[in-house]
């Protein structure tokens, strides 16, 4: 089956839910009401990319007569050419759209920034990265959520991760895990050399039970005081808490809450999510084509970009990439570079199933 016929399809189905949507037993029934809802909503972009797409091949076979017209036929020509660019584009926008979704992509997120090579600057740098992706998710209007901190003072961190809660998060920043790596004159450095320094990110999907299950015999569950800078007691009972899951071997900790129930269900959210990462790079490893997208490999060891400060450029290895609006991006305007990767996916997966 081409994928005009996929669309014609999936045009019916779309009509169909919504005559089915004006029946006053449907109406009555919250679940099928909000079943067909979701249904509905899920088809409208790639039903009107196609009435779009239609159109403009009615326009394209009009100009095309109009090429038999000696007074006409430069205007056509002219007028044929933007109209099978757009064609071209919109054809290209609705056999993604028919591509299987990634079932994690409307989920919220954990952001892991671990501190790389490079000391005390590496540490400034992850706290940069940390005030990005807050800043990004400020300017589309997530929420986030300090889960747990190391902080070594002046900005900077050993380990930080955050929670970015809002549909869609996951779509949006997956493509951000890999080794990040900065080069600039360190605040600390006093001869104006440039070094180079990392630091590594990971996008976890927020799992519900449903995706994980932990047995409580397989968890550690240990409780310490809460260190603040420099290892003195910020808290004097304890509240911190370590959980380690004993098959894997992972420990989570969390101590930023003033209550050990509550940093004990921020590590298990994070924990849940670690295991479920896990699980996806598993079965992205056993299947054959899954790693022919070339915007990473799921790796957070990955270099995938590079910080120049020097020269103001940020440069993307993935997809040979490179903007100069290094500041700018800091300052979380993420969207030029995540909407290339985005695309550079899209092709990657369909030039996979040719």
């Amino acid at each position: 089956m081409s994928h005009l016929d996929r669309l014609d399809l999936i045009e019916k189905r779309y009509q169909e839910i919504e005559t089915l949507l004006q029946d006053p037993d449907v109406v009555s029934n919250r679940e099928d009401f909000q079943k067909l809802s979701k249904e509905h909503s899920d088809l409208k972009e790639t039903v009107e990319k196609y009435s779009q797409y239609k159109n403009i091949v009615k326009d394209i076979n009009h100009a095309k007569e109009l090429l038999e017209d000696k007074e006409m036929r430069d205007l056509a020509l002219s007028e044929l050419k933007e109209l099978e660019e757009k064609e071209k584009q919109l054809n290209f926008d609705l056999e993604t759209l028919l591509l299987p979704k990634d079932p994690y992509d409307d989920k919220n997120i954990f952001i892991e920034i671990r501190a790389g090579t490079g000391g005390d600057e590496a540490a400034l740098f992850a706290g940069d990265l940390m005030r990005m992706y807050l800043r990004y998710a400020e300017r589309h209007g997530f929420k986030t959520e300090i889960m747990d901190e190391n902080s070594t003072g002046l900005g900077g961190y050993k380990e930080v991760i955050i929670g970015i809660y809002g549909k869609g998060a996951y779509s949006k920043l997956k493509f951000e895990m890999g080794t990040h790596r900065v080069q600039r004159v360190p605040k600390t450095e006093s001869s104006g050399r440039i070094h180079t320094s990392a630091a590594t990110v990971a996008i976890l999907p927020e799992a519900e039970d449903i995706d994980v299950q932990i047995n409580d015999n397989d968890i550690k569950f240990e409780a310490y005081r809460a260190g603040g800078h420099g290892g003195q007691n910020v808290q004097k009972t304890s509240t911190a808490v370590r959980i380690t899951h004993i098959p894997t071997g992972l420990v989570v900790q969390c101590q930023d809450e003033r209550s050990q129930y509550q940093n004990k269900l921020k590590a298990m959210k994070v924990l849940r999510a670690r295991l479920l990462e896990q699980m996806i790079y598993d079965q992205q490893k056993e299947r054959s084509d899954a790693r022919k997208i070339m915007v990473g490999s799921g790796d957070r060891s990955e270099k995938i970009r590079t910080y120049n400060f020097p020269q103001g450029r940020i440069t993307d290895h993935r997809i040979g990439l490179s903007v100069y609006n290094l500041d700018d991006v800091l300052d979380g305007y993420l969207d030029e570079i995540i909407e290339k990767l985005e695309t550079a996916d899209k092709i990657a997966k369909l030039e996979g199933k040719k």
